[in-house]
């Protein structure tokens, strides 16, 4: 979904990547980010935060009718339904990040 926000582009990729593991961790309650995560990502929790909230925030977007290539696609069975997973209470997420 970042693919067609422009504001994403300046993002690294390794960190837009972590971003948005950490956020599907944290939305399927699978733990947090592990020392081992941290050693091979390259990058704290802390530093992911403000992302993990910008691509939560993102998924609230409803699909614009020139762009909704990709949403549709990630809509289907085949990729799990994932562009039609709930996005998490920011009040929510914002207390998990920070016991992270």
């Amino acid at each position: 979904m970042t693919l067609q926000e422009y504001d994403y582009a300046r993002e690294s990729p390794s960190k837009l990547a972590a971003s948005c593991l950490l956020l599907a961790l944290t939305m399927k309650n699978l733990g947090g980010w592990t020392p081992t995560l941290e050693y091979y990502s390259g990058y704290r929790s802390q530093d992911l935060h403000p992302l993990v909230k910008r691509l939560n925030f993102l998924l609230t977007y409803q699909p614009r009718d020139k762009l909704k290539a990709v949403r549709t696609k990630y809509s289907h069975r085949v990729f799990f339904e994932v562009a039609k997973v709930t996005p998490m209470d920011m009040l929510k997420l914002e207390e998990i990040l920070k016991s992270c």
